[in-house]
C-alpha cells in the first residue's frame, strides 16, 4: 500500500473542514493546522471542489467547507479525486490484467487485495475519524497485534 503525500493531504484536509463545520476554514488554517504547504494545499482543493466535495466563498467568512454531510464521504472517495482508481497494476484495474504461465492467478492475488483495500476506505467515512470512532470492521483490524508491524520477511506464520 502506498499513499502519495497528494492523498493524505487530501484526507487530512477535508478532515479538518469536517472538524469545523458547519464553520469555514481558509486554506492557510487547514495547512497550519495540519502542516501542509499552501500552495500545494491550494491545487488540492481545488481539485476536491472540483469533485464537489468541498465549496469555497470568498469575503470575511469565507473558506472552504465540506459540500456534502461527513457521514457521507468515505475516506476512499477523498482518496479517489487525488489517484483515480484506489489500485492499479501498471495503471490497469486489477482485472484487466492478465498473466502467462505461473503467473497466471497472481491477478487474482491484485483483485482480492484491491477489495480488502477497498472495504475498509469505503467503510470508514470522515465523520468516523473526525469522531475517532472507526466501524467494527475497521477497528478489529488496527487491534490485530502486528497491524502495527512492518515485516521486512514473511515470518512463516
Amino acid at each position: 500500500m502506498r499513499i502519495n503525500a497528494r492523498v493524505d493531504y487530501a484526507v487530512r484536509a477535508v478532515l479538518e473542514l469536517a472538524a469545523a463545520a458547519p464553520g469555514a476554514l481558509t486554506c492557510d488554517k487547514i495547512a497550519a493546522a495540519q502542516g501542509i504547504p499552501s500552495r500545494f494545499l491550494q491545487a488540492i482543493l481545488a481539485d476536491l471542489q472540483h469533485a464537489r466535495l468541498v465549496t469555497s466563498q470568498r469575503g470575511r467568512d469565507g473558506g472552504y467547507r465540506l459540500a456534502l454531510p461527513a457521514s457521507e464521504i468515505s475516506i476512499a472517495r477523498v482518496m479517489r479525486v487525488e489517484q483515480g482508481f484506489l489500485a492499479e497494476v501498471h495503471g490497469q484495474r486489477p482485472e484487466e490484467v492478465s498473466y502467462p504461465g505461473a503467473a497466471t492467478e497472481l491477478a487474482g492475488v491484485w483483485v482480492a487485495a484491491r477489495e480488502a483495500y477497498r472495504r475498509v476506505l469505503e467503510g470508514v467515512t470522515v465523520a468516523d475519524v473526525v469522531a475517532g470512532q472507526l466501524p467494527a470492521h475497521a477497528a478489529e483490524l488496527v487491534a490485530i497485534d502486528n497491524a502495527w508491524r512492518s515485516f521486512s520477511e514473511p515470518s512463516g506464520d
